[in-house]
């Protein structure tokens, strides 16, 4: 399944919907369960714990039937006397001789076990589900995080953020409670039979004979409500993304007073959750009373036919007491099973969205047999490179072709939409060239390893992005450095001088997205990002375009100064920018229309000639 497929399942509908709405629980809620084989020690005690667990409680209403028995003088008579024959001799002795002390202390010690290994169980159940959760959630991570740029485009932060937060912990619920709802139901019913049979087999098909209706009532209420559910998850993720997008936008959305139109966004998505929640509501409210009907026939017949067959003598007293009691831990699960189905129809909508995630696979990837770049960038080169983007008929790049050695600088400028950032892109291999080849000391692009073409470039955006924390946590930005590294960084990129002035200097926090800083002191803080990295190869996309003239003048003077055998590709609408370079390209829709320095260019009286005029003002004076 190529990404596109895969990112589609993640933030709309299954393609696969139709034929998967009608199963029970799905497939897709099975592929957590290879999680837990790592844990599969704690997972072996919870369920062996579990089931012990299960067996003590029924335990001590054993206990109680043969106390009944004995007070009422029939100790020995009925079928619960039979069942004395798995006792222990030791156990029947101490019975025998201190009757009332140890029917009390039986029963005690039932609840003890009970409480003990319950205890032990739920331990084990839950750490493993956050255990699990973790796994999975770190899992998806990876994932999102090895595609490629292309896959973000038309995909919002929100509806991905709903998928590792809420959806995986839908999961965990599913590890730690829907497992052991399970293990409580399939144990309970397997002792409460064993035991019960032992006692009356009559009485038994009285009691388990009606609960083979739960099964289609089951059935009906799973197909009904999965995708319901499903669409629930989805409602979820969309209002996640338009409170994102309200939440980093609330200075646009305050300054063009859009509070209310924003609010009726919510609104509408909201709403989506809201109709899909009352229809999984209402299914599950038709199916729970049947449950509570089941419960009701059956305490009916079995009092009805219990008290026949204990005036009849088939049954004494005491047995017929430890069946009523037994009932009650039986319909508990009966109401549980409805609980259980309802839990994992919702893991099962979970489910699809986050092992869609975990299955992302990146279009752009190293080949088998790419190979790790030795040593710095030297050369870069578009050889004939045409490109256009995913999902559009027009072409972005036509034709490029141009060469940039060890120490050079390369300038691009251009309109709007004339394809300069492109270029970026595809040296940063965002996306793949459609024809043609980018080169890297020769060699095409695509036979070197993502991670050692990267380890040599340093990026900086016309957008430059500060995650939250301090500016020493944004310079220093995944990698080690030194004091003397991190001043060095600041220096050349000119943020030395307002970093010093700070009360907290290099401590400060710069907010979420950097913003307590203004837009040249977030410029400049990502460009010492990228210097720290001591790069053989410096990408600036706009990257002045916040700065005024004399601070780009200095932070020019600084690179140029220190980057002697560094190459440097510049993309600038302001043409003070690149004025310095080797080379400049001239692009008008994706073609290179004049090239050459900047007085070649300024006297061609083309395109880049006319861009100078208007920037200077010459323009304007003639």
């Amino acid at each position: 399944m190529s990404s596109t497929q895969h990112g589609a399942s993640i933030g709309n509908s299954d393609d696969g919907e139709n034929e998967e709405s009608t199963q029970i629980l799905g497939r897709r809620i099975w592929r957590i369960f290879p999680y837990v084989r790592p844990y599969r020690r704690r997972a072996t005690v919870g369920i062996a714990t579990n089931m012990l667990a299960r067996i003590f409680d029924l335990v001590p209403f054993i206990f109680i039937g043969f106390a009944v028995d004995y007070y009422s003088g029939t100790a020995s008579g009925g079928r619960l006397g039979d069942f004395r024959i798995f006792l222990d001799e030791n156990l029947l002795n101490l019975i025998s001789d201190e009757q009332a002390l140890s029917y009390g202390i039986l029963i005690f010690l039932g609840f003890v076990g009970l409480a003990i290994f319950q205890g032990v169980s739920d331990f084990c159940w839950q750490t493993l589900g956050y255990k699990v959760q973790h796994d999975l959630r770190l899992d998806a991570t990876r994932s999102l995080i090895r595609m490629e740029a292309s896959y973000y485009d038309l995909r919002q932060t929100g509806v991905l953020m709903s998928v590792l937060s809420s959806d995986v912990n839908q999961l965990e619920d599913v590890i730690s409670d829907s497992s052991t709802s399970i293990i409580r139901i399939f144990t309970t019913f397997i002792t409460a039979f064993a035991i019960l049979m032992m006692m009356s087999w009559k009485l038994t098909a009285v009691l388990f004979g009606p609960l083979v209706l739960i099964f289609p009532m089951v059935y009906l209420f799973s197909t009904r409500v999965q995708r319901k559910y499903r669409k629930q998850r989805e409602s979820t993720g969309g209002i996640n993304a338009v409170l994102e997008n309200v939440i980093s936008g609330i200075s646009v959305v305050q300054a063009y007073n859009a509070q209310e139109w924003e609010t009726t966004r919510v609104s509408n998505e909201s709403e989506g959750y809201r109709d899909q929640a009352i229809g999984a509501s209402l299914d599950r409210n038709r199916f729970i009373p049947g449950l509570y009907s089941v419960a009701g026939i059956v305490y009916g017949l079995l009092v009805s036919v219990g008290g026949w067959l204990m005036k009849e003598g088939d049954i004494s007293t005491g047995a017929f007491v430890t069946f009523l009691l037994i009932m009650t831990r039986l319909s508990m699960p009966l109401f549980i099973f409805g609980m259980l189905v309802n839990q994992l129809q919702r893991g099962e909508a979970a489910a699809r969205r986050v092992i869609a995630m975990v299955d992302l696979e990146p279009s752009i990837v190293d080949k088998v047999d790419a190979t790790a770049l030795e040593g710095p960038i030297e050369r870069i080169e578009f050889n004939d490179v045409h490109f256009t983007y995913p999902g559009t008929d027009t072409a972005v790049l036509n034709g490029i072709n141009f060469k940039v050695g060890q120490g050079g600088f390369l300038g691009v400028m251009g309109h709007t939409g004339a394809g300069k950032s492109t270029i970026l892109k595809l040296i940063l291999r965002y996306y793949e060239p459609d024809s043609g080849e980018v080169l890297i000391n020769g060699r095409n692009i695509q036979d070197i390893t993502l991670n050692s073409v990267r380890e040599q470039m340093g990026f900086v955006s016309q957008d430059p992005f500060l995650f939250y924390g301090s500016i020493r946590d944004n310079v220093v930005y995944s990698r080690d450095a030194s004091e003397e590294e991190i001043e060095i960084a600041l220096r050349l990129a000119g943020a030395d001088e307002f970093v010093i002035d700070m009360e907290n200097g290099i401590n400060t926090l710069v907010g979420d997205r950097g913003v307590m800083l203004s837009g040249g002191q977030r410029a400049r803080i990502s460009l010492a990002r990228a210097m720290l990295m001591k790069p053989s190869f410096l990408i600036l996309d706009e990257a002045s375009s916040a700065l005024d003239a004399e601070t780009e003048r200095r932070i020019q003077s600084n690179l140029l100064g220190t980057g002697e055998s560094r190459i440097t590709i510049a993309v600038a609408h302001r043409l003070s920018t690149i004025r310095n370079a080797d080379e400049i390209l001239s692009m008008v829709d994706g073609a290179v229309v004049e090239r050459g320095t900047h007085d070649i260019l300024v006297a061609n009286d083309g395109v880049y000639s006319s861009q100078w005029a208007i920037q200077t003002g010459a323009l304007e004076e003639e």
